[in-house]
C-alpha cells in the first residue's frame, strides 16, 4: 500500500502540482497578508499606494505560474522524453546494446523508458540468437554446398529445388547442362513413394554416357522433402569387376595346374613305356606304328600341359637379363611368315630401353600367341603394330588399375585394327579353353598362355577392345636396372647316344605304375633302383642303404608332409655329395631355381620319354659335385 501510494504521489501530475504549489506559494502567502487589516494599518503610505496603483497580485501569480509549468515540463518531462527519443534513435541505427539511462526514474515515464530497455534487451538477445542460429545454418549449407559428393534436394512433388557443386561437375561430366538432366527418370514416383512411406530408396542405379550413377533418396518428413546423394561408381565397379576376373583367372589357375600335374603323371607313364617299346629293335612293324601314334598323341598332350602350367604360372624359369628389343626383332622374319602377306606388320624398336628379367623363351611365345591372335582377327588383311617402350607407374594410373604397381616397367603393346570383341567376350578370353574360333581352329589356350606367363614374371596386362575398331593388348614387365651379362647358349646333339650306367638311384614317387615304370626304364639302361612311395618312406630306404645310394631321383610333391625338398635336405645334410633330380607334374613356387641351386639340383619336367630320364641320370652323375645346378632342358 505504501509503494502504491509513493508511485501515485511521485507520478508526473503530482510533480507538475507540486511544481506549481512550491512557485505560488509566496504569492498566496502575500496576497493573504495584504488583505489582512492590520496590515493596511501598519503599513506605510507609499506601500498602500503601490499596491492600490498596480495589479502586482494577480501578474505574479501569472508569472510565476508560467514559470513553474515551464520548469516543471522541462525537468520532469522533457529531458526524461529526450532520453527515449536518443535511445530509440540508436536502435533504430542498428545500436542493439541502446539504452534510455532512466531505468531508475519513477512515474509513467520510468516505466516507459524501462519498458523500452527491456524490449531492446530481449531484441538484442534475440538478434544474438538470430546470428547463431545462421552461423549453424551457414555451416550446414556449407558442408552441402562444398562436400566433394553430389548432394540435392527435392519438393514433395518432385521437383529439384537444390543442388550443390558436386551435381552441378557431376552432369558437365557427362555432357549435360544442369544436374535435372541426369536424374532417373522416374525420380518423381521415387520421391512422392519415399514421403509417403517414409522409408529410403538405396542404391538405384542408372547409365548415362557410359558412367554409372547410384542413387540414394532419404525422406525428410516434418519438411516434407527429400534429400538426395548420388555417386558415379563406375571406376568402382570396373575395379570390382577387375578384382573378380584377377580371383577367377587365379582359381582357374589352380585348377590348370592340378589337372596338369595329374594329367602329366599318366602321360609320363604313357611316354615311358611307348618309348621304350619303339626303342626295342626287334618290335615287328605292325605293332610299332600304333605304338608310335599313342607316342606322338602323348606328345600332343603334353604340349597342351605345358600351356596350361604357363597359365597357371607353375613353369619353370629359366630367367636372365633381356632386352625386348632383342627378342622381337629377332622374330621378325618368323612373324612375317606367320601373319601372312596381307597383313602389315609395323615394329620400330626405341633407341634406349631397360633391361627386363624373364625367360626368352616364354617371351618369344607370348609375341607368338598375341601375333597369331591379330592375324586371325584380320581374315581380309591390316596392321599388326608391335611396340616397347619404358614406362613409369604413378599414383593416378595404380588407382585405375589394380594389378599395376608403382615403379617401373617396360610396355610391350600389341595392337591390330581388326574386328574386335565385344565386352562379353573380354571377359572370357584368357581361360584356358575359352574360343571364339571353329572347332578344330584353335584350342583356347594362346592367351590363357599369355596370361600365364606375364603373370610368371611379374608382370600383369590389359586388353582394349571395341567391335570393329581392332583390339590393344598391353604387356608390362618390371624393368631391370642392372646391366646384362653375356650368355652361354648350350646346345646338346639330338644324335647324342644316351648310355646307362650300373650305379645304385632310389626313386621316390607316390604314383605306383609311374614308379614301376621308372624303375623298369633305369633297369633297361643297367642301373640298380631302389623304390620309395612317399618322403617317410625313402628316409627309411635311406637309412639302410646311405652308403649304396649315389643319385636320388625324386618327386616334389607327396604325402605324409616329407616333400621332395624336404627329403633332399635331410639327405644332404648327411652325404653332402649325393646328387639329386627332381621331378614334377607341375612346379610350385617351392621349385624354383635358388631352391636348385641350394641343394645341387637338376628338375625333369613330366612327362618325360625314357631317354630323357636316361640322358639327365647319365649326364647328373657325371657332374662333379661342385658343379652347381642346371635345369634339364631334354
Amino acid at each position: 500500500m505504501t509503494k502504491k501510494s509513493v508511485k501515485i504521489f511521485s507520478s508526473v501530475r503530482v510533480q507538475l502540482v507540486a511544481s506549481v504549489f512550491v512557485a505560488i506559494a509566496p504569492v498566496l502567502v502575500l496576497t493573504y497578508i495584504v488583505n489582512q487589516a492590520w496590515f493596511w494599518q501598519f503599513a506605510p503610505d507609499w506601500m498602500r499606494a503601490y499596491f492600490v496603483d498596480v495589479p502586482w497580485v494577480s501578474l505574479t501569480i501569472g508569472l510565476l505560474a508560467l514559470m513553474a509549468a515551464w520548469f516543471g515540463g522541462e525537468h520532469f518531462i522533457l529531458r526524461q522524453v529526450q532520453a527515449l527519443s536518443d535511445a530509440a534513435k540508436r536502435l533504430g541505427t542498428g545500436d542493439l546494446s541502446s539504452r534510455t539511462g532512466l531505468r531508475e526514474s519513477s512515474g509513467e515515464l520510468g516505466q516507459l523508458a524501462e519498458t523500452f530497455d527491456g524490449m531492446a534487451e530481449s531484441l538484442q538477445q534475440r538478434v544474438k540468437e538470430l546470428e547463431r542460429a545462421n552461423a549453424e545454418v551457414e555451416k550446414l549449407a556449407a558442408f552441402a554446398q562444398l562436400n566433394p559428393n553430389p548432394a540435392l534436394e527435392f519438393a514433395a512433388d518432385g521437383t529439384l529445388i537444390y543442388h550443390n557443386d558436386a551435381a552441378q561437375e557431376l552432369a558437365l561430366s557427362v555432357r549435360k547442362n544442369h544436374p535435372r538432366e541426369v536424374l532417373p527418370s522416374d525420380v518423381a514416383d521415387i520421391v512422392i513413394d519415399c514421403l509417403k512411406t517414409r522409408r529410403s530408396k538405396l542404391r538405384l542405379e542408372t547409365q548415362l554416357e557410359g558412367r554409372t550413377f547410384s542413387w540414394v533418396f532419404h525422406p525428410m518428413v516434418p519438411s516434407q522433402v527429400v534429400h538426395c546423394y548420388v555417386q558415379d561408381t563406375t571406376e568402382q565397379l570396373s575395379l570390382e569387376a577387375q578384382l573378380r576376373q584377377s580371383q577367377k583367372m587365379e582359381s582357374i589357375g589352380q585348377l590348370a595346374a592340378g589337372v596338369a600335374h595329374d594329367f602329366n603323371n599318366m602321360l609320363t607313364i604313357i611316354q615311358g613305356h611307348s618309348s621304350s617299346l619303339l626303342a626295342r629293335r626287334d618290335l615287328p612293324e605292325s605293332i610299332g606304328e600304333p605304338i608310335q601314334t599313342v607316342y606322338f598323341a602323348a606328345e600332343r598332350a603334353a604340349s597342351l600341359t605345358r600351356q596350361l602350367l604357363m597359365f597357371s604360372r607353375k613353369n619353370v624359369m629359366q630367367s636372365r637379363l633381356l632386352d625386348l628389343r632383342e627378342i622381337v626383332g629377332n622374330l621378325g622374319k618368323m612373324l612375317h611368315r606367320l601373319i601372312g602377306e596381307n597383313i602389315t606388320l609395323q615394329f620400330q624398336p626405341p633407341a634406349t630401353l631397360p633391361l627386363v628379367l624373364g625367360d626368352s623363351g616364354m617371351i618369344e611365345q607370348v609375341v607368338m600367341n598375341l601375333s597369331v591372335n591379330a592375324r586371325d582377327a584380320m581374315p581380309r588383311g591390316g596392321t599388326l603394330a608391335i611396340s616397347l617402350e619404358p614406362w613409369t607407374i604413378d599414383e593416378t594410373f595404380l588407382n585405375k588399375h589394380p594389378d599395376a604397381r608403382l615403379g617401373k616397367f617396360v610396355r610391350l603393346q600389341v595392337s591390330d585394327n581388326g574386328i574386335g570383341m565385344e565386352t562379353k567376350t573380354l571377359a572370357h578370353i584368357f581361360e584356358p579353353f575359352f574360343t571364339t574360333k571353329e572347332i578344330g581352329k584353335g584350342t583356347g589356350l594362346g592367351l590363357a598362355t599369355v596370361y600365364g606367363i606375364v603373370k610368371q614374371h611379374d608382370g600383369w596386362l590389359e586388353v582394349t577392345s571395341e567391335p570393329g575398331q581392332g583390339t590393344t593388348f598391353d604387356l608390362f614387365f618390371p624393368a631391370s636396372q642392372e646391366i646384362a651379362a653375356a650368355s652361354v647358349k648350350v646346345e646338346i646333339a639330338p644324335t647324342t647316344p644316351v648310355t646307362g650306367g650300373t650305379e645304385t638311384i632310389l626313386v621316390v614317387e607316390d604314383e605306383p605304375f609311374l614308379r614301376e615304370m621308372t624303375r623298369e626304364i633305369l633297369e633297361s639302361f643297367g642301373y640298380r633302383t631302389l623304390e620309395a612311395g612317399s618322403g617317410k618312406e625313402a628316409l627309411a630306404v635311406w637309412s639302410q642303404h646311405a652308403d649304396e645310394i649315389d643319385l636320388v631321383l625324386t618327386d616334389m610333391m607327396m604325402p605324409e608332409g616329407v616333400s621332395g625338398a624336404d627329403l633332399a635336405e635331410k639327405l644332404l645334410a648327411q652325404k653332402p655329395g649325393l646328387k639329386i633330380i627332381f621331378t614334377s607334374g607341375y612346379t610350385a613356387n617351392e621349385v624354383s631355381p635358388k631352391l636348385l641351386a641350394k641343394v645341387h639340383a637338376q628338375f625333369l619336367q613330366k612327362p618325360y620319354n625314357h631317354a630323357e630320364l636316361a640322358k639327365i641320370i647319365r649326364d647328373c652323375l657325371d657332374k662333379k659335385a661342385t658343379a652347381g645346378n642346371e635345369i634339364a632342358t631334354v
